[in-house]
């Protein structure tokens, strides 16, 4: 089921994010059916690069567009994990989350523990955007919650950080050797963006289980993936070589553009 869920997947990302997504979800099938190795996987993979870099110079400290609550339709539409059934999480649902804590560790000066109440009595935003999904549908909703920025800024980010890595609550693919929690990573542009918020709130009420309670990230000028939900701990990280397959998220160990702009 996973394989055909990843297969899927990869190519919706093609018609989704373009030229780089196409090149990147056909590697396998250049791999398996040409013969073709590791060198054409490198040539494509550093094409992406160039994609990700053209993205950041067009789109520079642009905002990703707002809209009004007249623009909202419908409710948030769940997507992937809707609900977890790892033991850790329904017994921290039990309890309304009131032993949830989300830290914040690695290449920063004063490691944090956060109760879901103390982000929510930091400065908070509120936006109404849209939420485009790699399998090609979009959705408008109103996410309020603390900015990232105010987060890290209380951390104190050491100089040699150039990544967020977020590490989630929810089973994403079970094997032989063990559960894989959902992971993803930003890069610190992003993270400090004004729109990159921990979200807490979704349409004026607390967020639902299935759209990421008690705490997901929305990362507005990128697509839905790399917004991960039910958020345990933020890594400062100098890179991410180390971590899972070596790409900087799941779905991007699978395949998937790593920066995901739209």
């Amino acid at each position: 089921m996973a394989k055909f869920v990843i297969s899927r997947r990869k190519f919706l990302t093609s018609a989704s994010l373009g030229v780089s997504g196409i090149m990147l979800s056909g590697c396998d099938v250049f791999d398996s059916q040409l013969g073709v190795g590791d060198g054409l996987r490198s040539f494509l993979e550093g094409a992406n690069g160039l994609t990700w870099r053209a993205q950041r110079l067009l789109a520079g400290d642009s905002l990703a567009p707002e809209f009004t609550e007249a623009d909202i339709r419908q409710p948030q539409r769940p997507n992937g994990v809707t609900a977890p059934d790892d033991d850790v999480y329904k017994g921290l649902l039990a309890n309304n989350f009131a032993d949830w804590r989300l830290e914040v560790s690695g290449l920063v000066e004063k490691p944090l523990t956060l109760t879901r109440e103390q982000l929510m009595n930091m400065p908070s935003r509120t936006q109404i955007t849209r939420h485009d999904c790699v399998e090609g549908w979009s959705c408008i909703a109103k996410w309020t919650g603390t900015p990232l920025s105010l987060v890290l800024d209380q951390a104190v980010v050491k100089p040699q950080a150039r990544y967020v890595m977020f590490h989630c609550l929810d089973t994403i693919d079970r094997s032989l050797s063990g559960d894989i929690k959902y992971y993803g990573s930003i890069d610190l542009i992003d993270a400090r963006h004004p729109q990159t918020i921990l979200a807490y709130g979704l349409n004026g009420k607390p967020l639902p289980v299935e759209n990421g309670a008690p705490l997901r990230v929305r990362v507005e000028r990128q697509i839905g993936y790399k917004m991960p939900k039910y958020l345990r701990k933020i890594e400062l990280v100098d890179g991410f070589a180390n971590i899972g397959g070596g790409k900087g998220g799941y779905w991007e160990d699978n395949g998937y553009d790593w920066y995901g702009g739209i």
